[in-house]
């Protein structure tokens, strides 16, 4: 099998479905993953009705037990995982605790670094392995702008959202950690921002589509060998291309 095998993380909806989508467009195979079995079943057939074929398996990146399941499913289905977009998260910014980080609440911070960067961590080591075999691989992990630490101090437009920010402040941390790792070989793993968008977690009020937000995740994943590494890149949209973010 030649074809590239991609998982998408939490891609029963939203951002991740939208990036799932886009990536069929490039004949690539593509893994919808999501925690609940019907959820993911669901999206796989709004897809199916569009004429566009995902396959679909259950994964918890927050369990150990889910990710080992999926992976042993992934080696026999597949053999392989060339893209592996983490774009599972959580944000609890709307609680009213968030507006401060004297306020925040302890349990908040930690469930939310468990999901926005253990469980990056958990699936990324996960999959590695089958990049590594065949020196191929394009992880692509998904931050914000309001974890950018040069711009924290001015970005007044923002909220404070402690849990949120420092989780992706990790995410980044962990990307940069891992391309420097990977340095030298043909897996490149960068980092960015899709923005403010139209989604359950952007709200309706937001200017631009999941698609839109989608766009430079699909860029990521598809770099040609020799493509940028470690860096951290804001949407494509927001300056005509793609153009790397200060850390």
């Amino acid at each position: 099998m030649t074809q590239r095998v991609a998982v998408v993380t939490g891609s029963h909806k939203g951002l991740g479905y939208a990036i799932a989508r886009q990536l069929t467009q490039k004949e690539i195979q593509v893994i919808v993953t999501s925690r609940k079995e019907q959820d993911g079943r669901a999206a796989q057939q709004r897809l199916s009705q569009e004429n566009i074929q995902v396959d679909f398996h259950p994964l918890d990146v927050t369990s150990d037990v889910s990710v080992q399941q999926f992976t042993t499913w992934l080696q026999q289905t597949y053999g392989r995982a060339d893209i592996l977009v983490n774009n599972a998260g959580i944000n609890p910014t709307a609680q009213p605790e968030e507006a401060s980080l004297l306020t925040v609440q302890l349990e908040t911070m930690r469930s939310t670094f468990e999901t926005n960067v253990l469980a990056v961590f958990r699936i990324t080591q996960a999959l590695l392995p089958f990049m590594k075999a065949q020196n191929y691989g394009r992880i692509v992990n998904v931050s914000t702008e309001m974890a950018s630490l040069t711009s924290i101090g001015d970005d007044f437009f923002y909220p404070l959202a402690p849990s949120y920010r420092l989780s992706k402040v990790g995410v980044n941390g962990l990307t940069a950690i891992l391309a420097k790792e990977l340095q030298g070989t043909n897996i490149l793993v960068n980092v960015y921002s899709p923005g403010w968008m139209q989604t359950d977690m952007g709200g309706s009020s937001a200017p631009f589509t999941a698609a839109e937000g989608a766009e430079t995740a699909v860029y990521l994943a598809t770099l040609p060998e020799g493509g940028p590494q470690g860096k951290f890149f804001a949407e494509m949209r927001k300056f005509g291309g793609a153009i790397a973010l200060p850390w």
